[in-house]
């Protein structure tokens, strides 16, 4: 496969969840096939779903791969593993939740895998972290993350914030 830009969101909310990101950030330089281009800073934010648990770390990776997007998938479910994930109920805590987000300018609609990540422009969890690495970022149907981050509500009144030194 040739050579396709790749961004991961990640995200923890349990077992030293900072430890957590940053280790997976690490982890992810290391995949078969792929390097790490840039990392986004660290965010708090309050989680999506059920409220009755803790405050995830959430970050965006974009890296280099030859890997197909399955492929991709499978490197990051077997990481997810590697940090003891539990999947329990959706949008459940977690120790590690790996999500591809967007792959090239491919539009993914697959048993297993939809990219771009069908729920991304509308968290801004992902979408400042996204900003930090990319601000000129696209989605393949052209649209601009910036513009689509300016349609939402500010950070602060989302819950979303950057981690000191993070």
């Amino acid at each position: 496969m040739s050579l396709q830009r790749a961004w991961v969101g990640l995200g923890s909310n349990l077992e030293s969840p900072r430890r957590q990101v940053e280790s997976a950030i690490e982890a992810l330089d290391r995949l078969p096939l792929t390097r790490r281009v840039a990392a986004s800073p660290l965010y708090a934010s309050r989680p999506v779903g059920p409220q009755d648990q803790p405050d995830f770390i959430n970050a965006v990776v974009c890296l280099e791969t030859r890997l197909s997007p399955l492929a991709l998938l499978d490197q990051l479910q077997a990481l997810e593993q590697r940090h003891r994930r539990v999947r329990a109920r959706r949008w459940g805590p977690r120790t590690l939740d790996l999500d591809l987000l967007l792959f090239g300018d491919s539009t993914l609609c697959l048993p297993r895998l939809t990219v771009p990540h069908p729920e991304m422009t509308q968290r801004t969890f992902v979408l400042l972290p996204l900003l930090d690495v990319d601000p000129r970022l696209r989605l393949p149907d052209g649209r601009r993350l910036a513009d689509l981050q300016a349609a939402q509500v500010d950070a602060l009144s989302s819950g979303v914030l950057p981690l000191e030194g993070g």
